[in-house]
């Protein structure tokens, strides 16, 4: 059962409160901290964006088409659709020979307010190259072509580069095909659902994959994590909870967050996974709750709890500035001691 994760308190009475489940796993599969039930099954949206670009490094599609880490990290990322974001995009898809008409994310304005207003300005339309997943879709066009397969399917659940992107998960959540469940992200392309302990297990191994075979993987998974905290801004952007939490930890810290307040991090040097679901998919609880986390588990240093305060406990203004309340986290992680993903 879910429980109250982070309340919304307006003076210093709550006026509402989001429940959700987290679940905290280490590389060899062991629960260690949990809230709520952590067994529910999860779809895993954007935070499943680092494992949908293994198959692109692991394949030497990357190599093949000489992408740089940064290229990486923007195929693992949900961008903001700032200039630096469609710059390498764009860079991206010139390499490959294609157009951003190739892309099948569709098109939504920039989430940087201050480069849709210039778009506004310059009476330009949002394209797919702004949506936050069109760096991912880059990505897959580019496997689809080193597959020799159809570049204009190829975010069908049939297609190759699907395939191999389910065959990731199913590799590092040590899960049967049976026991995963299918929809469609907000991006065109399959999302796949696993429990959410599960999803913490995979986030542990990718922050320690020295475990893992063929050597191929271990070696695609290394190259992905340190691009994303090389280049954290690529995630997300800026000002952006991802791209906070990879910098001021200096990349201990792997931070990916998904749609309908699903919250993954890793940390790289405990080969420890933590995936964070809110009930009601409502994003602003899930930064507290992330923050939380790692807080209670000792993982944040004074000046990095400080620097991170704003995720942490934001605070609530009305339209004249004036702070009235603010979000808060109230769950206390409990301990397991057994096998439990």
């Amino acid at each position: 059962m879910e429980e109250t994760l982070v309340v919304i308190k307006r003076g210093n009475h709550i006026e509402s409160e989001h429940t959700g489940s987290i679940a905290v796993v280490d590389w060899q599969g062991n629960l260690l901290y949990r809230v709520g039930d952590v067994s529910r099954m999860t779809y895993t949206r954007s935070a499943l964006k680092p494992i949908q670009t293994i198959p692109l490094v692991q394949s030497g599609a990357a190599d093949r088409f000489l992408m740089n880490d940064k290229e990486i990290a923007i195929c693992c990322g949900s961008h903001n659709g700032e200039e630096q974001h469609t710059q390498v995009v764009n860079s991206m898809l010139f390499r490959i020979g294609l157009q951003e008409e190739h892309l099948q994310c569709g098109a939504h304005p920039p989430y940087s307010q201050e480069r849709y207003l210039e778009l506004v300005q310059k009476q330009i339309k949002p394209s797919p190259i702004h949506n936050n997943c069109s760096g991912k879709h880059t990505g897959m066009l580019a496997l689809a072509m080193h597959l020799e397969s159809d570049i204009d399917s190829y975010h069908r659940m049939e297609h190759p580069v699907q395939q191999k992107v389910l065959e990731s998960l199913l590799e590092l959540a040590e899960l049967p095909e049976e026991q995963v469940i299918t929809g469609i992200d907000g991006c065109g392309v399959p999302n796949f659902g696993i429990p959410l302990s599960k999803l913490a297990y995979v986030f542990a191994r990718l922050a320690h994959p020295e475990e893992i075979q063929p050597p191929s993987l271990k070696q695609a998974i290394k190259r992905i994590t340190q691009a994303m905290v090389q280049y954290p801004e690529m995630v997300s952007g800026a000002n952006e909870f991802c791209t906070e939490a990879m910098q001021i930890t200096k990349g201990r810290v792997l931070a990916k967050g998904g749609a309908e307040g699903v919250y993954c991090l890793g940390l790289m040097e405990k080969g420890i996974g933590i995936a964070i679901k809110v009930t009601d998919g409502n994003w602003r609880s899930a930064y507290p709750a992330a923050v939380e986390v790692l807080k209670q588990m000792g993982e944040l240093a004074p000046h990095e709890e400080v620097a991170l305060q704003a995720f942490h406990t934001p605070v609530i203004q009305n339209r004249k500035g004036e702070h009235v309340g603010k979000v808060e986290p109230v769950f206390q992680l409990k301990t397991e001691g057994n096998r439990g993903n």
